[in-house]
């Protein structure tokens, strides 16, 4: 291998081919691209995706794709389908089969079958006079002039063509069903995304005997005690109907003892904050995230109906996974 060979230089030549089959793509977003969305569309049952090699792969990432944004889908391996998997596909389900010769013989062995099913067949293929091309009820051309490869035999540019592809269906499904944020946690619920989308503020808050509450008579050390027990870094000042007066923080504290006020005597009632920043139990906790980086503090109190229900701070979204 030689020392002088450029390697950016020709990862970007690779870059730019796959960039040009991917603009000539778009051409072939037409009449057959909406009939195919129209057949999954209308789909009462599920996806199944299908592909032998790099095209298995691309397959196998276009099925969790449809999955995720609203098109109940899965990948069977054409290989499997001949020995007893074929048995996952049923009547209400929609095929889409990739290759990108188009004569896949572990898929056209099984045409026969999803035919005789009565099962509409998607095909994803770079020649149009196929085999599957020809069989198909509709048939999703991905032509590309050259492979990246050197030797135009390892799919690149095919594969990046088919995977944008499976994209364009997948997202324009979505749109057209109206798939939501909250739709789409649904179906990330272990993710980061998920943990943004689906918790909300009753999720992660404090409540009950880890609620900390004093009353504004309460001196500032009583005040400095409920802090340190609760641990939380603030306490709530409640009057006496029970409800929310103020906040009292570590960053108030520091100000106090730079005043050299009296902790013994003074009560907290005289040197709380007021009207401080609440939320509702019911808001994302994403919000509440966004709402403590706009006003620069570490916690927040929960109220519902004017009334304390809750309390957390920064740890508590950074152990929940919310940031």
């Amino acid at each position: 291998m030689p020392d002088t060979f450029d390697y950016c230089d020709f990862g970007r030549k690779v870059i730019d081919i796959e960039t040009k089959a991917l603009q000539n793509l778009a051409q072939y977003i037409n009449g057959s691209f909406s009939e195919a969305c129209h057949l999954i569309a209308s789909c009462t049952g599920k996806v199944i995706v299908m592909g032998m090699g790099k095209s298995g792969h691309i397959g196998n990432k276009i099925a969790a794709t449809l999955a995720s944004t609203g098109t109940p889908s899965f990948f069977v391996h054409p290989g499997e389908a001949s020995h007893g998997d074929l048995g996952m596909i049923k009547k209400g389900d929609v095929v889409l089969a990739i290759s990108n010769s188009g004569e896949a013989s572990e898929i056209l062995t099984l045409l026969p079958v999803i035919k005789r099913l009565g099962i509409p067949l998607i095909s994803m293929t770079g020649k149009p006079e196929s085999s599957m091309a020809k069989l198909a009820q509709t048939h999703l051309q991905i032509t590309v002039e050259q492979e990246a490869c050197p030797l135009n035999l390892a799919p690149t540019s095919s594969t990046t063509a088919t995977l944008a592809m499976g994209d364009a269906l997948a997202i324009a499904l979505m749109k057209a069903r109206g798939f939501t944020a909250d739709d789409f946690a649904l179906s990330h619920p272990g993710g980061a995304l998920g943990r943004k989308l689906l918790l909300r503020i009753a999720d992660v808050m404090h409540t009950g005997e880890m609620l900390p509450i004093v009353t504004e008579q309460a001196t500032i050390k009583d005040a400095l005690l409920e802090v340190s027990r609760k641990g939380l870094g603030m306490t709530a000042i409640i009057d006496s109907m029970h409800k929310l007066s103020g906040v009292f923080t570590d960053g108030d504290l520091r100000r106090l003892l730079d005043n050299r006020v009296d902790i013994h005597n003074t009560t907290i009632g005289e040197v709380m904050t007021r009207n401080p920043a609440t939320i509702s139990p019911q808001v994302l906790a994403a919000e509440g995230l966004k709402l403590m980086e706009d006003r620069k503090i570490s916690g927040l109190l929960v109220t519902e109906d004017e009334r304390l229900v809750g309390a957390f701070n920064m740890h508590d979204l950074l152990k929940a996974g919310v940031m």
